[in-house]
């Protein structure tokens, strides 16, 4: 398949994002479109000025584009993590976010990401999810959305939020299954070994 027929996915990485709430959805479509390219996905990595970015408990990652220089993309993923406190104040990254919202045709996030896109002012009148410690937050931030606390994930059509860190696991497979099948997500959850069966 061409490189220009191929449907993108980017991940956000930014200053003391949450090294799961990335890594954790990248392994699950990673290697979905590696592992099935006939699906015709691709997924990268991308930091407002390209270059690597050091996470909230300090693992460096590489960004494979820039803001600048970033494909078209069908899906946007915003994790979330600490380093998501200075864009609920930032407007000039809520304004990029409203602008992907205008291009983009389905937003997706992880853990406290979701509280970007209310302060961006995307989940009015939406049911969402966030980090079980931030659902308050959200619900200050624009109290018309409708807080899903006990939810893994929230799918709202163009719009799918998730709740904390390891959320953002079930929610990648869950995209998987609503781009491709259930088939296709069972067969990328067997790949990479995800069955849960925490020791405590």
């Amino acid at each position: 398949m061409a490189q220009e027929d191929t449907r993108k996915i980017g991940i956000l990485l930014f200053p003391d994002v949450e090294e799961l709430d990335a890594i954790g959805p990248w392994e699950v479509l990673s290697y979905w479109t590696r592992t099935f390219p006939e699906d015709g996905w691709q997924v990268f990595c991308f930091s407002a000025d390209g270059k690597p970015v050091a996470c909230a408990k300090g693992l460096t990652v590489e960004a494979h584009h820039a803001m600048a220089d970033l494909p078209g993309l069908d899906v946007l993923l915003h994790p979330g993590g600490r380093g998501t406190r200075p864009h609920l104040e930032d407007e000039q990254h809520l304004e990029w976010v409203r602008s992907q919202r205008r291009s983009v045709p389905l937003m997706t996030s992880v853990c406290t990401g979701s509280l970007v896109y209310a302060a961006a002012g995307l989940l009015a009148g939406r049911p969402a999810t966030t980090h079980w410690a931030s659902l308050d937050r959200l619900a200050e931030l624009d109290p018309s959305i409708d807080v899903r606390p006990d939810e893994r994930f929230v799918d709202d059509g163009d719009m799918i939020t998730s709740a904390g860190i390891s959320a953002g696991i079930d929610m990648a497979l869950h995209l998987v299954a609503r781009l491709v099948s259930p088939e296709r997500a069972r067969q990328v959850r067997r790949g990479i070994q995800y069955d849960p069966q925490p020791p405590v």
